[in-house]
């Protein structure tokens, strides 16, 4: 465990991309892609129906290689601005960077307007072209947007003004969440210290924590309430003028899911919280010894348990052992992680809060970024952004159009990665309670991946569906919103209160991507069926079958490539089966609290 000699923890090497912003290579790379993109469009624009399929093949393959450079420039700028929002100039660099690539986006616009305009007998005849082949589903992608598109004069003016509209209040979101400061029990805190606070095992800082969280949110709410309405309005007419029928329809035809899926998925877990999340809490206020939980409480460690803490290099070797135990080939990719440096560990001031994978673009190789605090939590965290990086790194063959997944299939290697991880550590704890502590920390986290973000889902839903109805809504309104769903999903056993009720203001997913959290559901539902059908063994060399899943990224949609493992997400039992998984951890954590808890 954790040693209390300050460890030095890795900072990534963003070299494999560019050395600096003043580089060489970043100045020529811009220049070549404004040439190209200028030379392709004398070379296509207006010609696309008069090619032959072998033509049409190359012309795809060079737009494809002017996506991938433009995407190579784009992440660099971005992976810098996240651990350095604080740094004006860093932040200048990242706009710039973005205002080419816009720039160059513009001038491709009418490349995949030009394939939608194509007749069915034209498209079909150059589908018997091997390389057009390769890009079937890419092309099928396109084609579902053909109902939503504008002409090309709108699209390049929706285009330009996204970078002084929706990207413009995402980037003051999160430089302000970045300049927020903490103040509890004495000591300043950044957003990620602030949070980590609240897995203490002691309750009063918890609850400074929590409450001083919500307080700072509120003083700004004026802020969040603004880029919240604002996004919504613009989400709303950008929806209005493509015609999507629902404000999730977007997300849907992005994540190459269909709306019946996701509604089942949404009703499954609303059907299911009373018996899991209200059981799982009305537990934990049992364990913590109170009538009910603070919202601060829901992810407080056992009382009755030792806090563990954990050294970077423990949990590395947690990781990569668990990972090695279920899949050779799988920790060999992964050890590359560590080696190379492609993670950013440290929690710094300016550093963006939470973690995440980025996939960068096939020539180079994915990075990750992690505030790492040392807490079991963390652990897991790298196991979950491990498995994303994983995933990118064996979908990279399929190159930059289709190495790309939908979310819902983004979170299954991550999701997968934490069942990997917490039955490793679970087989190898002999104490206990630790092992009962293991196990209701992992079915609080699959709660809240399920039934909380479904709840975000929910929240999600009524705001815009409500901003559209109403205008604006007030920061009261918002955490009506918000308490009333939390109330819902949580149950009777939490209290949402004005402790809590402006948390919906950090939550940054709803801000950059709005509806994206349903794909943390509908993986961690999906990894429980597909873990089911590893554990009972019931499908043949199941770790080869599940790498080469991976290895697909996003060329086969969700229902070709679960078929080897005899699931189907369409399937009005499919959700159930994997919350059954909650269930059944939510039952043997009774009988065990029973035992340990007479």
């Amino acid at each position: 465990m954790m040693n209390k000699k300050k460890e030095i923890l890795p900072r990534w090497d963003l070299s494999d991309l560019y050395s600096g912003f003043d580089s060489k290579e970043l100045k020529s790379d811009v220049m070549q892609i404004k040439k190209q993109a200028v030379d392709f469009s004398l070379k296509y624009r207006g010609k696309l129906a008069s090619l032959n399929g072998e033509e049409f093949g190359e012309a795809i393959v060079k737009y494809e290689q002017l996506f991938e450079l433009v995407g190579k420039l784009e992440t660099y700028a971005y992976l810098m601005h996240s651990v350095k929002l604080d740094d004006t100039e860093v932040s200048a660099n990242f706009q710039k960077i973005r205002e080419v690539g816009n720039w160059v986006c513009g001038k491709l616009l009418f490349f995949t307007l030009e394939i939608n305009q194509l007749s069915k007998e034209n498209f079909n005849d150059k589908l018997k072209s091997e390389v057009v082949n390769k890009y079937s589903v890419w092309l099928k992608n396109v084609n579902e947007n053909k109902p939503h598109e504008l002409n090309e004069t709108l699209e390049r003016y929706s285009l330009d003004k996204s970078l002084s509209g929706a990207s413009a209040w995402c980037r003051l979101f999160d430089e302000t969440m970045s300049g927020l400061r903490f103040n509890i029990q004495g000591k300043e805190y950044t957003e990620p210290e602030a949070l980590n606070l609240l897995l203490s095992n002691d309750q009063k800082l918890r609850l400074d924590a929590g409450t001083e969280l919500n307080n700072v949110m509120k003083k700004n709410i004026k802020i969040f309430s603004l880029i919240t309405n604002t996004l919504a309005k613009d989400k709303q007419t950008d929806d209005e003028w493509r015609n999507y029928q629902k404000p999730v329809s977007a997300r849907n035809i992005e994540n190459q899911v269909e709306d019946n899926v996701v509604q089942a998925l949404v009703d499954s877990v609303v059907r299911a919280q009373s018996d899991i999340a209200y059981r799982y809490y009305e537990l934990k206020a049992k364990w913590l010894g109170v009538d009910k939980l603070t919202y601060w409480d829901r992810n407080a460690p056992l009382p009755f348990v030792d806090e563990d803490t954990y050294t970077w290099e423990e949990t590395k070797n947690i990781v990569l052992s668990a990972y090695k135990e279920f899949c050779p080939k799988m920790a060999e990719i992964g050890q590359k992680f560590f080696d190379a440096p492609w993670i950013d560990v440290p929690p710094d001031e300016g550093k963006e809060g939470g973690a995440y994978a980025h996939p960068v673009v096939p020539s180079v190789h994915p990075y990750l970024m992690l505030n790492f605090m040392g807490t079991t939590n963390d652990v897991m965290t790298l196991a979950h952004e491990l498995g994303h990086g994983i995933h990118q790194y064996l979908a990279r063959k399929n190159g930059y159009f289709l190495s790309d997944t939908p979310l819902t299939l983004a979170e299954t290697a991550s999701v997968f990665g934490e069942m990997i991880v917490f039955k490793y550590m679970l087989r190898h704890e002999k104490d206990e309670k630790k092992r009962f502590a293991l196990l209701a920390e992992k079915t609080g986290s699959m709660l809240n991946t399920s039934v909380r973000q479904i709840a975000f889902h929910r929240f999600e839903q009524a705001v815009h569906t409500r901003r559209r109805i109403e205008g604006e809504l007030t920061s009261e309104q918002l955490s009506d919103i918000w308490t009333k769903v939390q109330n819902d999903a949580l149950g009777p056993f939490v209290i949402n209160d004005e402790n809590s009720n402006a948390m919906w203001a950090s939550i940054p997913h709803l801000i950059h991507t709005p509806f994206y959290v349903y794909s943390y559901a509908f993986g961690d539902c999906l990894v429980n069926s597909l873990y089911h059908v590893y554990e009972t063994k019931s499908v043949a060399d199941f770790e080869n079958k599940y790498v080469e899943m991976l290895s697909k990224g996003g060329s086969e949609r969700h229902r070709q490539l679960l078929a080897p493992f005899g699931l189907d997400a369409s399937k009005q039992d499919f959700w159930e089966q994997g919350l059954n998984i909650v269930h059944q951890f939510v039952d043997e954590l009774e009988v065990l609290t029973k035992k340990l808890m007479p």
